[in-house]
């Protein structure tokens, strides 16, 4: 499992040692925190190793199953490590290719909805090519997971390696960074502090945002699918970011005030997911309603603000 220490990876190792597989947990520490993973050192069936998987990955013994998570994730992130995102998304993935075709395993690629762009389709199927600006600061990361995918397949074709393609839309939960520059923790950060709320552009683009226990569900089951993929995960119900806003002042009991900034270059208006495919083979679909999981988030970050205060 790579990217382990990670929002996502951390909650991904947790379930697959809940249902008991052992896991080798792998991450440079770049953006994931060892904090989101404490709880299991000391477990037998829990290794963890800092290592940089843009360079050569050794496991010993055998794997079943090889995630590759490794990739600075948050635009924020790789908009300030842009060449790291781009080794890991090639580098890495190559490395981690080559360990599950020597170990047999099954390869897990986590792709992202980034690859779509600023979509012409909507909402978005697995069946659309997207509309990326390759030469665009955000193109480090979309091009990145684009070669990814393209190198997965590669994989799949010439060595007969057993890949699964996942694409993840927005996905929010405990364990997010505080400062990781994501709409939601951005906006319950600034709410739980009392300052302003952040919005750039006019508000009105949109997005999909899924409760993380939701989307690790809909990632196991892809994993222990027979279907290769791509698949989205992510929930299907769409939100403009000014309705983000004033669901998140009523999770916190805040009355900030919303302050606008300027849009970021490339920034996709619209962006909600079809997840017909991931309903009909894999019988997946979101539980926890957004403001539900927005009342639990906000109280992570309370405890975080305490802890650190």
């Amino acid at each position: 499992m790579t990217g382990a220490a990670g929002f996502l990876g951390s909650h991904i190792c947790d379930q697959l040692l809940a249902r008991g597989d052992e896991v080798v947990a792998i991450d440079n520490l770049v953006t994931g925190r060892l904090d989101n993973l404490a709880h299991l050192f000391g477990r037998a069936d829990f290794t963890f190793l800092r290592h940089n998987v843009s360079t050569y990955v050794h496991v010993p013994g055998a794997v079943d199953a090889v995630l590759h998570f490794a990739s600075p994730a948050s635009p924020k992130d790789y908009l300030e490590l842009p060449i790291q995102t781009l080794k890991v998304g090639s580098l890495g993935t190559h490395n981690l290719l080559g360990l599950a075709k020597d170990k047999k395993a099954r390869f897990f690629l986590a792709s992202t909805s980034e690859v779509y762009g600023d979509p012409q389709v909507h909402p978005q199927t697995e069946d659309y090519w997207g509309h990326v600006n390759p030469v665009g600061p955000r193109g480090v990361y979309d091009e990145a997971k684009r070669f990814a995918e393209a190198l997965t397949m590669a994989y799949h074709r010439a060595h007969a390696v057993d890949v699964r393609i996942v694409r993840i839309f927005n996905v929010f939960g405990p364990r997010m960074r505080p400062a990781d520059g994501r709409a939601v923790s951005n906006l319950l950060v600034q709410a739980l502090a009392g300052r302003p709320l952040t919005i750039y552009g006019d508000g009105s683009q949109t997005r999909s945002f899924c409760y993380v226990d939701d989307e690790v569900a809909g990632f196991l089951a892809l994993l222990d699918s027979d279907y290769v993929g791509p698949v989205n995960i992510g929930n299907p119900e769409e939100r403009t970011l000014l309705e983000l806003a004033e669901m998140v002042r009523q999770a916190t009991g805040s009355t900030s005030e919303i302050v606008f900034e300027p849009l970021p270059v490339d920034d996709p208006t619209r962006r909600r997911p079809d997840i017909s495919l991931a309903r009909r083979l894999l019988g997946w679909e979101p539980a926890t309603p957004l403001r539900e999981g927005l009342a639990r988030t906000a109280e992570h970050f309370r405890r975080v603000a305490a802890e650190d205060g």
